[in-house]
């Protein structure tokens, strides 16, 4: 179950109402890699999570503090718009260039939410459930929550600089180190992971006797840059431990032409008449002369 307290995690108090800087912040509420993405993201892993103990209980303590981490910049939001469409948005538009874009205030703040946060990003693009990764398999899911905490942190460093408020900076500085922990803690659950040999770094950790061994090292070196050959990435040891990294100077294509197969004739796409096999799986000799629905039809007539 879950339990509201009413007081938030840290303070959320701006010195003054800044209009433009509510619809900035709600980059951290709505955005790709915003609050509401790693809350839903920690608890869908924590929920579908088959390893009971440390693993499971570390993941729902994040993701329970990731829901007080909304509803503390929903707040700020709420605060920041204290005053605001009337006055705050009066002032703004006396800049031409910021009166162009409505003073940079997000509309939805004063028409859906009526002077609060909206579950949106900066531009107004409302909140996907699909920014979330919640996989199943825990070395997957860390390596996700490790880049999500990356960006996290580097939008709300970004945003740090964006504001002289000491309220505002003061509640993004206690943002700033919980990313921070956050970034650590999943690092340090992906070596754990493979301590207690759950995973290794390779996800996942299987098929390798399956997979094409002869293109499992190489490098292959598809652009005019001249360096990419001076990496650890392009020879040595890879860090799974196992594969030897090599680097494919003049790498040659393995496929036949990348033509499309023709399409059937009730679909209506346009077509070149005695190139009908071209791009046919089957080749050109073995390309249907019939489209499918006329298959269909000799089938059951």
């Amino acid at each position: 179950m879950f339990r509201h307290t009413k007081h938030l995690q840290f303070e959320a108090k701006p010195e003054k109402p800044d209009a433009l800087y509510a619809a900035k912040l709600q980059e951290l509420i709505g955005g790709a890699y915003g609050e509401m993405t790693v809350t839903m993201q920690y608890l869908f892993q924590g929920w579908n999570c088959r390893v009971e103990g440390k693993y499971k209980d570390m993941i729902l303590d994040v993701a329970t503090e990731e829901i007080g981490h909304v509803e503390m910049l929903a707040t700020m939001v709420a605060r920041l718009l204290e005053g605001a469409p009337d006055d705050v948005m009066a002032k703004a538009v006396k800049d031409p260039a910021v009166g162009a874009v409505v003073g940079g205030m997000n509309p939805q703040q004063a028409i859906v939410s009526g002077g609060g946060a909206v579950l949106a990003d900066s531009g107004a693009t409302p909140w996907n459930g699909k920014y979330i990764v919640a996989s199943g398999n825990l070395m997957a899911d860390f390596y996700a929550n490790v880049a999500a905490e990356a960006q996290g942190r580097l939008q709300t460093a970004r945003l740090y600089n964006m504001t002289d408020d000491p309220g505002v900076k003061a509640m993004l500085k206690f943002n700033l180190a919980r990313d921070t922990v956050h970034q650590n803690q999943w690092l340090a659950a992906i070596e754990q992971l493979k301590e207690d040999g759950l995973e290794g770094p390779i996800v996942p950790n299987a098929l390798f006797d399956e997979e094409n061994q002869e293109h499992s090292r190489t490098h292959w070196h598809l652009s005019d840059g001249t360096q990419a050959q001076d990496g650890p990435w392009a020879q040595g040891i890879a860090p799974d431990g196992v594969h030897q990294l090599e680097f494919l100077a003049d790498p040659a294509p393995l496929g036949g032409p990348a033509s499309a197969p023709p399409p059937p004739d009730h679909l209506y796409g346009t077509k070149a008449a005695g190139h009908g096999g071209e791009g046919s799986a089957k080749g050109p000799s073995g390309a249907p002369n019939k489209s499918m629905g006329d298959k269909i039809k000799d089938t059951f007539s």
